[in-house]
């Protein structure tokens, strides 16, 4: 009953029963915390009862949200990618939104942070956005016109929640008055452009002259904020008002032209209007001219030398003059209360007119960052392919204003490179390549034009992240168990069509155990099908760029580093091949731990690396120049390299030596049967 509808197949929601009923379920929840019981109405005599508006009447419509609509990023991906807060403390300042909102309205914003969350999946959409965004750019007179008038319009939206739930004053109507007197003066802008987005929002803009002229006419133009104290209605837009507030200003004046009128009609000339506590207003005549008095005179009180009267004329100017200041504070408050339910009925238009600000001030917000970054457009269809030309990541690059930041190419497809692995230290900035791609692809979605020299972008799904550590002790999860449950999802639900950023799977536990699990994640990324998602994966566990060799869709990437005097050069740059070094010990002296420490596990180090084993077969880690610093240190080898054999070696090298070419096949099957004896033997 909330829409007045029979049914709700006007919105399209009928085959969804659950939905329905959620929605059902939540607007009942806003009913009863949101509406008050048995609201009241005002009665002014001759008019109609004065209607509260119902707090959820803004509340027009039902629609229903669905995945094919819009990209699917999970909270989890949403947060790694700092969308909207940062990870370390939550903040605003180095997020993409800080960077990206150059709105100008509260609308505009909320509209931005909308389009962020929810990037579209239609490139025809998409580059409808896109075409508007290129016209504000180029046009920069259209975009400073526009803009300026859109700073002086108050925000529409949340106003109109104020006036349908009868919160707003008489000073909220007059800015939705205010604003609407702009719309106009925007629509004739608006009419120069060929974009087709900013010719709908033109077209969906509505100025409502009737509402706008009907505040003109019934408000002052600096109401008080309160609304019991008076003085909101422009004087002429209500006689009543006049009259009373002429009877309050011109109250002497009135009592003595009564006077004057009784005393002519009387022939009394010495008789007085007077006032008292007690009787109010009367008539004083005295002794020698009571015979005088006329019979519609009604004696109140008899003196030695007087007798006062009233009439019913004198009490009712009373009644005007000592009511005047009460009745004109709920007058004003009764004619606001009726001002404020029509704008309540036009909520549906208000609310439009919102959404289409809304709309233009993003485009214009969007234009305005393109021109201030020299971003580009991107190109997006329905390919497979995301192709970026010398990216960089918005946030890091205005974070850190007066250093150079390296752009990097990325190029992904299907067919060629699904599969990245991405080796090199920390701090080299392999985390950094991995956001960036995801943030170009989300802005290009969204209808951004974006930080690169060039981007193709085929629309991507869905953006799976695996970054970082935590651990979420309230539900007795382990990093690892976090780590592992965001894989499952990725796992689970990724598509072809997917962009996934896996960043150091599996070092929440032992080095097999971790190995393990990113090799198998890796393989089932390319192999499982339909989950052949795009994917970069940033990993320490340099053994995983073996798997290139045996899937063709996995390509080796690295982040260049150059030692220089003993020290590493980060050159942030993304480059093919792969490397076999961590730096990790450099980077533990640049975070500052005590030199002994760094000496020590240059020592270890040094052991794992000649892989010399103790007797049982175990690396000797607790090694030094000095012999043995503890017997019981012990660590798990690498997962590929195994003790040195001599033997093994010996044979090894033999088969090596053959050349195959001259080899009969009888002289090659009598080599074969003797290595296999000797194999036996040993």
């Amino acid at each position: 009953d909330h829409f007045e509808t029979e049914n709700l197949e006007a919105f399209g929601v009928e085959g969804f029963p659950e939905a329905t009923r959620a929605a059902g379920g939540l607007l009942a929840y806003l009913r009863e915390t949101q509406e008050p019981e048995d609201l009241p109405a005002f009665e002014v005599a001759g008019q109609e009862p004065i209607s509260i508006p119902r707090p959820l009447r803004h509340l027009t419509s039902l629609s229903y949200y669905t995945n094919s609509e819009y990209m699917v990023m999970d909270e989890s991906s949403k947060r790694n990618l700092e969308l909207v807060r940062t990870m370390r403390d939550g903040k605003l300042k180095g997020s993409l939104f800080w960077w990206l909102d150059r709105s100008t309205t509260g609308m505009g914003g909320r509209t931005l942070l909308n389009w962020l969350h929810y990037p579209l999946l239609n490139p025809a959409r998409i580059n409808n956005r896109l075409d508007a965004v290129e016209y504000a750019r180029e046009q920069h007179p259209f975009r400073l016109d526009l803009t300026e008038l859109l700073g002086r319009v108050a925000d529409l939206e949340r106003l109109t929640a104020r006036v349908s739930t009868g919160a707003a004053n008489a000073r909220d109507l007059i800015a939705i008055r205010d604003s609407l007197r702009l719309l106009p003066r925007i629509k004739d802008l608006l009419g120069q452009a060929d974009a087709s987005m900013l010719v709908e929002i033109k077209w969906g803009l509505d100025p409502m002259p009737e509402l706008c002229d009907l505040l003109s006419a019934a408000l002052v133009d600096e109401p008080p904020a309160a609304l019991r104290e008076g003085g909101l209605i422009r004087p002429g837009y209500s006689p009543e008002i006049d009259e009373l507030e002429a009877l309050k200003r011109d109250a002497k004046s009135v009592i003595a032209k009564m006077e004057a009128d009784e005393r002519a009609r009387t022939g009394i000339n010495s008789l007085k209007v007077r006032f008292n506590q007690v009787f109010g207003y009367y008539l004083e005549i005295s002794k020698a001219n009571l015979h005088l008095a006329p019979d519609d005179y009604i004696r109140k009180q008899t003196l030695a030398n007087a007798e006062r009267f009233i009439t019913p004329e004198l009490k009712e100017l009373e009644g005007k003059i000592l009511g005047a200041e009460e009745r004109l504070v709920e007058l004003h408050y009764e004619i606001f209360c009726r001002l404020r339910d029509r704008a309540a009925e036009l909520g549906p238009t208000l609310q439009k007119n919102a959404r289409e600000l809304g709309r233009l001030d993003a485009v214009l917000a969007l234009a305005e960052l393109a021109s201030r970054h020299r971003l580009v457009r991107p190109r997006v269809d329905d390919g497979d392919a995301i192709d970026i030309k010398a990216g960089w990541h918005p946030v890091v690059a205005e974070l850190v204003k007066g250093e150079r930041f390296v752009p990097n190419d990325v190029l992904l497809d299907n067919e060629e490179r699904q599969v990245l692995i991405i080796t090199g230290p920390n701090m080299a900035g392999k985390s950094t390549v991995l956001r960036q791609t995801a943030l170009i692809v989300i802005l290009a979605q969204m209808g951004s034009f974006v930080p690169a020299d060039e981007a193709r972008v085929g629309v991507v799904d869905r953006i799976f992240t695996r970054v970082g550590a935590s651990d979420v002790l309230v539900r007795g999860m382990s990093t690892f168990m976090v780590e592992m449950t965001e894989a499952a999802n990725i796992l689970h639900h990724a598509t072809r069509k997917s962009l996934v950023l896996l960043d150091e799977i599996g070092r929440g536990t032992s080095t097999f155990d971790g190995l393990s699990i990113a090799w198998a994640v890796a393989e089932y990324l390319h192999d499982a099908p339909g989950h052949e998602a795009k994917t970069m994966f940033a990993t320490h566990y340099h053994e995983l760029v073996d798997l290139s060799e045996t899937r063709p869709r996995i390509k080796n990437f690295h982040i260049l580093v150059r030692e220089w005097d003993g020290k590493i050069i980060f050159l942030r740059k993304l480059v093919p091949g792969s490397t076999s070094r961590s730096y990790g010990i450099q980077v533990a002296r640049l975070a500052g731990l005590p030199a002994p420490v760094i000496e020590r596990a240059k020592e270890i180090l040094q052991n794992l690396e000649s892989v010399e084993h103790d007797p049982a077969g175990a690396p000797v880690i607790g090694k030094s120049k000095n012999g043995p610093r503890n017997p019981y240190m012990s660590q798990q080898l690498n997962f590929f390299t195994q003790p040195a054999d001599p033997e093994k070696d010996k044979i090894l090298d033999r088969v090596k030596s053959l050349d195959t070419n001259s080899l009969t096949p009888l002289e090659a099957l009598a080599i074969l049967d003797e290595l296999k004896r000797e194999i036996e033997k040993k």
